[in-house]
């Protein structure tokens, strides 16, 4: 069978050649790599990738195929797709289509056959950048001539970067919609709490996590105000992953300042704990090469265990390791706060928990639907936090310090 020939252009100059995987074509965006050796399809679907083009580190990708079950949303959002060795054909018995067929279908073009390996240690060397994969009419001219590299290099650099980039309203429900809970064969019961998640890029597996405990969950657009939030009387508030740069996310973070201001228990997520962190007064940063896969080792310094996580970002919150600090905005108005979760890799903030307010927030996935699962217990943190206003302590089943009684800062009434 006849291969279709492909290049990938980084931003820096340097080309890998290859074979069209997917659709045929063009595109560019941000290129990242994935460590994770299982769960493409939710990868593949997760809107947290919206504008980026996924290298998978694992050489061999494809073997189960693509089903109907799996899918994080109702499409793929990543911009392209990098893989060494397609799998010939799909092997699980849950397979509706290949993986290539998938591809194609969405009109996502991607390439194959290249050395991954050394594309990854490229990126961690210089860090992510802009990309463009090119394949079939792409690669020529109007008058059939191979375009050059340096044309193509100028499509890449044409690209707009992902700093300042405010995406969560490319990608989040256009309707609200509610999940109700289920325990066991019997779904829509009384629910335990009702929550309002607020989706950035959410996945579908995190309001089925919190159905799962018995919550009803309302999913509102990006753009929610607060009249809708507050409309609903929610006993939490959610905020999701999503895509993008946090310091551009400023409707969002207004929102979530008069969640604290009212002090309506909150969780968040990866782009929800960024935006927690902005919220307080901290910054945010983007990471050299960001993380991304499902083995990420994470220290819950509250239980001092050692969790194995799945991650998605390039960005990450700029606060103190070390003790409790006093939350900058509005001159410590919302009190202190800790780092809970740190990265034992490179000492990333990977949670934060506020001492004088009930909200917490993590970097990482602990819906993670293809794995691994060792921070599903964050949701049971955040029912009990509605619930009784405390948080179980994991490494004693102990209950925690109520976080729901008046802080100790001035905060405004309203």
């Amino acid at each position: 069978m006849t291969q279709t020939p492909a290049l990938l252009v980084l931003e820096d100059g340097r080309t890998f050649t290859g074979q069209a995987y997917g659709a045929t074509g063009s595109t560019v965006g941000e290129i990242v790599f994935n460590t994770g050796m299982t769960g493409y399809q939710e990868t593949l679907t997760d809107p947290s990738y919206h504008r980026q083009i996924v290298v998978m580190t694992a050489p061999h990708i494809g073997n189960t195929g693509i089903n109907d079950e799996d899918p994080e949303s109702t499409r793929i959002w990543v911009a392209g797709y990098v893989v060494r060795d397609p799998a010939i054909r799909p092997s699980s018995w849950r397979s509706r289509r290949t993986l290539d067929a998938g591809l194609e279908a969405e009109g996502v073009v991607g390439i194959s056959g290249i050395d991954t390996r050394a594309l990854t240690r490229h990126l961690r060397e210089r860090g992510v950048m802009r990309a463009g994969i090119f394949s079939g009419e792409a690669l020529v001219d109007d008058a059939g001539r191979r375009r050059t590299d340096v044309e193509l290099l100028d499509q890449v650099t044409a690209a707009a970067p992902m700093s300042g980039a405010d995406l969560a309203g490319e990608v989040t429900v256009a309707e609200p919609y509610v999940v109700e809970p289920v325990r066991g064969p019997v779904s829509a019961a009384e629910p335990v709490a009702t929550v309002v998640a607020i989706d950035l890029g959410i996945k579908s597996m995190t309001p089925q996590r919190l159905a799962e405990r018995g919550v009803r969950t309302h999913v509102l657009p990006a753009r929610a105000t607060a009249e809708e939030v507050l409309a609903l009387e929610p006993d939490g508030v959610f905020f999701s992953n999503g895509p993008g740069d946090p310091s551009a996310a400023v409707h969002e973070i207004g929102l979530l300042r008069e969640v604290l201001d009212r002090r309506i228990p909150f969780f968040g997520i990866c782009y929800g704990n960024q935006l927690l962190g902005r919220a307080l007064g901290f910054g945010t940063y983007k990471l050299t090469y960001g993380h991304r896969g499902v083995n990420q080792p994470v220290l819950d310094r509250r239980t001092r265990k050692v969790e194995i996580t799945a991650h998605n970002h390039g960005f990450a919150v700029d606060a103190p390791l070390d003790g409790e600090t006093v939350a900058p905005f509005g001159d410590g108005r919302y009190g202190r706060v800790t780092v809970s979760h740190v990265a034992l890799n490179d000492d990333v903030v990977e949670g934060l928990e506020c001492l004088d307010l009930p909200a917490f927030s993590v970097q990482y996935h602990p819906e993670a639907a293809a794995g691994p699962h060792d921070a599903g217990y964050l949701f049971d943190r955040f029912v009990e936090l509605m619930t009784t206003g405390t948080v179980p302590d994991r490494a004693t089943g102990a209950t925690g310090a109520t976080t729901t009684e008046e802080s100790t800062t001035d905060a405004p009434s309203h």
